[in-house]
This record gives C-alpha cells, structure tokens and sequence, in this order.
C-alpha cells in the first residue's frame, strides 16, 4: 500500500527537506523513524525540495509499505517522535500510482515580513525584519508582472544545460496582516531553485526605493541573474500547499 503524509515543520534547524548524507534534514529525519516503526528501509517522496531554514505548512510526502498498515498509527508514532519541529497533521492510504512530487499541480508558498522600530524575537524565526521605509505599492504593482508564462531565469539559480526555467505563475499578491505584518503568497505549477526568495529580494528592492515597480517586467525579460537583487533570506518562507 502507498500513504500520504500532510507535514509541517520549523525549518530553522534543518539543512532543507531533501535527504542529505552527512547534514540533517527533513527527509532524512522521517524516513529514519519510518524506517524504524516500519522495520524495514522507507525512501520517502516529497512534494516540495525546500532550502535550509526554509518552514513548510502544508508539504506532502508519500511512500510505499509492503503491508497493510493504519495511517493513523504512522501519524500518531511519528508526532512522538519529532514533534513539535515536525508534525504530521494528517495520513491517509493513497492510490498506488500517487506521487507526492508528480502528482501535484499546483504548489503555494508565503513569505513573510515585518517592519517595526526594533526587531522583535517573537517573530523573527518566521518572518524578516524590514526597517525604514518601504511602498506596499509598489511592490504589489511589481508582483502583478509576475502572473503568467514567464522564464523566470532572472530569479534562479543556473540548473542543468537545456533545463527550462519556464513556470506558470497563477497568482502573485502581497497582503497586508496589520500589525506591521506583511505577506506575499505565490502560487505556480511549479518553481525552480530559490526563486521565491530572489522575487521577494527584488520587491523589497523595490518597495525601498532602490529598483522601479516598472522594472520587474524588464527583470524577466533579462533572463540574467545579474539584473534581479539577491534572495531573501529563507526564514520567512514557508511552503503553505500543495494542490492535486
């Protein structure tokens, strides 16, 4: 049977999602204990390859098990064992031809930001600090460029030869909480490597001052690195959802 995991975690101690041999990481923590409670070895399928310190709400994992086994008892286990740094909110038996990373066709992400006079501990494990100035405005006209068909090559970092960076963003907004607290929530078939903190570098830029609400569309068409600002960094953002 294959079953689907609905994971959350603070990613603040984690070399990212995706196992690695010698740094830990999410994967490499779940499919440690899976393999522990299942008895044998699990690989596990993730939807989402977050980067180090980057948080996930809503990510989902799959895997396969060579017996008949209650989800609910895979969730309860495995909360006793990471939680609350990693959680499983929900487990459920899916169709054996699911992929958590193939399946999907949407995937949604967050990233937060705050402004205030002085930085605040309560909220800088999950959102930036952005002091002075700064126009909501413009960088919602800026984000506005960014829905469609674009090559978002500007924004990413350079992958294989004949690797497209072509993504179809479907929404693109920044959202005002109050409090001096700011959200952008994105959302695409799919994104490349760090492109949801090179765009919000950009517009953090822009809303500063530093670059035109106007140059975003320029930004893209460039297709070089070198035109967008750096990433953000990855404490505010968060993997919110993934849509099958």
């Amino acid at each position: 049977m294959k079953i689907a995991l609905l994971v959350a975690y603070d990613g603040t101690d984690f070399h990212g999602f995706a196992r690695q041999k010698h740094a830990r990481t999410v994967q490499g923590e779940l499919e440690s204990r899976l393999s522990l409670l299942l008895r044998a070895p699990v690989e596990t399928v993730g939807a989402g390859r977050t980067d180090a310190g980057v948080h996930a709400a809503g990510q989902v994992v799959s895997f396969d098990v060579s017996r008949e086994i209650d989800p609910a008892w895979v969730q309860m286990r495995l909360n006793k064992l990471l939680a609350p740094e990693v959680v499983v909110r929900t487990a459920a038996k899916v169709p054996d031809d699911f992929s958590a990373r193939f399946s999907a066709t949407r995937r949604a992400y967050e990233y937060r930001l705050y402004r205030s006079p002085v930085p605040d501990p309560f909220r800088d494990r999950f959102a930036l600090w952005v002091p002075g100035p700064l126009s909501l405005s413009k960088m919602r006209a800026a984000a506005r460029a960014l829905i469609g068909e674009h090559d978002f090559s500007s924004f990413c970092r350079l992958p294989e030869p004949d690797v497209s960076l072509v993504r179809n963003v479907h929404d693109a907004r920044w959202v005002d909480l109050g409090d001096g607290l700011l959200r952008f929530d994105i959302e695409a078939g799919a994104f490349c490597h760090q492109m949801v903190r090179s765009l919000v570098g950009t517009m953090v830029d822009i809303g500063r001052g530093r670059k035109r609400a106007g140059d975003m569309a320029a930004i893209i068409r460039a297709t070089d690195r070198a035109a967008a600002s750096q990433p953000a960094p990855p404490h505010g953002l968060c993997l919110w959802e993934v849509v099958y």
